[in-house]
């Protein structure tokens, strides 16, 4: 990788190790918390893998424990023709429904800089209020796949990149841990930095199940597609950028004319994994128009906004439904204690 690697450890940049310190730490930890983790997993696992975040990233009141930097907005989603055959949801069957959304940065330090390498990867998180009352959540970012399988296998992770300190002895915990997990060197690469959260592609890297009238079940992946292109900055241009220049620019941007996202579904053929998040499909698998993310404007005070809002994978409605991939019952119980940690 570019660059000198670089660990944020309480608000700061330190070196933390030669190799792979910022892909691990820009492609692991940093996307996880902005996610959610389980009921399936084991509650210490998740309690362990907040503790580390803590101790990578420090103890900020009131914030996540991950992608803590963020901006709320507002818009609508409208369904295409094609969603509703595929899947009975009610989110794909009638009109436009409103939508909350929250952009945000990687690490759990609200300061950073929007345009550093630890930023990434940018994440989305969505809100999609439906015409029942009921609410469907949807947590996307920009790595092309997840650096680990399980929740145990993250926190692990985090806990060998916070044993990884320059005076390491060699091999360090996060060589040996990388040496098992080749995703794990690799994935935080996957992630740029673009001019605009509204100009970056956000990949679901969990696989849902989609199930129509009749039963059928699709798995796929979500994929936000930028309808005006993604459009990517070089490291070194990103890194003068002003510190919080995504932040401070989307919600002029929308105000002006709305953000819009191609919603898509990648499908799954036979044979697809779909309880790995380390395994991208290959791109020439179909992806389906499901439709149109239309963000029009931002929400008067986002820093009040985001301490009530907590996304959850798994809250989904009739007709999309969890599949088999381990990392989503993580994220929700990780995320759930995160969530319990910064409202007392």
């Amino acid at each position: 990788m570019p660059g000198s690697p670089v660990a944020l450890h309480r608000g700061k940049e330190r070196p933390l190790i030669s190799r792979y310190g910022r892909t691990l730490v820009a492609g692991a930890a940093l996307a996880w918390a902005f996610g959610q983790p389980v009921l399936a997993q084991d509650a210490s696992t998740a309690e362990q893998t907040i503790d580390v975040m803590n101790k990578l990233f420090g103890k900020h009141a009131g914030k996540r424990a991950n992608h803590a930097k963020g901006a709320v907005l507002e818009g609508s989603f409208t369904p295409s023709p094609e969603a509703a055959a595929v899947s009975k949801a009610s989110l794909f069957q009638g009109p436009a429904v409103p939508v909350t959304i929250r952009f945000s940065d990687a690490t759990g330090v609200p300061t950073i800089a929007d345009g550093a390498k630890n930023a990434n990867p940018h994440g989305m998180a969505l809100k999609f209020k439906l015409a029942d009352g009921s609410d469907m959540d949807v947590v996307v970012n920009s790595l092309a796949y997840f650096p680990v399988a399980t929740g145990e296998e993250f926190r692990d992770l985090l806990k060998a990149v916070s044993e990884s300190g320059p005076d390491a002895a060699k091999p360090t915990p996060l060589e040996r841990f990388v040496a098992t997990h080749p995703a794990a060197a690799t994935a935080g690469g996957t992630a740029k930095t673009p001019t605009s959260l509204a100009r970056q592609t956000y990949n679901g890297v969990n696989a849902f199940i989609l199930v129509d009238k009749d039963g059928k079940r699709q798995p796929f992946r979500f994929k936000f597609v930028p309808v005006d292109g993604e459009e990517l900055l070089p490291e070194a241009e990103a890194a003068k950028r002003d510190a919080n220049y995504l932040m401070d620019e989307i919600g002029p941007r929308v105000a002006k004319a709305p953000a819009k996202f191609k919603v898509l579904a990648q499908l799954a053929e036979p044979g697809d994994p779909t309880n790995d998040a380390t395994k991208p499909w290959p791109d020439s698998r179909k992806t389906l128009d499901l439709g149109t993310l239309s963000i029009t404007k931002a929400v008067p005070d986002s820093a009040e906004a985001e301490k009530a809002l907590l996304f959850m994978p798994n809250a989904l409605t009739d007709g999309i439904e969890v599949s088999d991939d381990p990392l989503i019952d993580a994220r929700v119980q990780a995320y759930a204690v995160s969530f319990g940690r910064r409202t007392q």
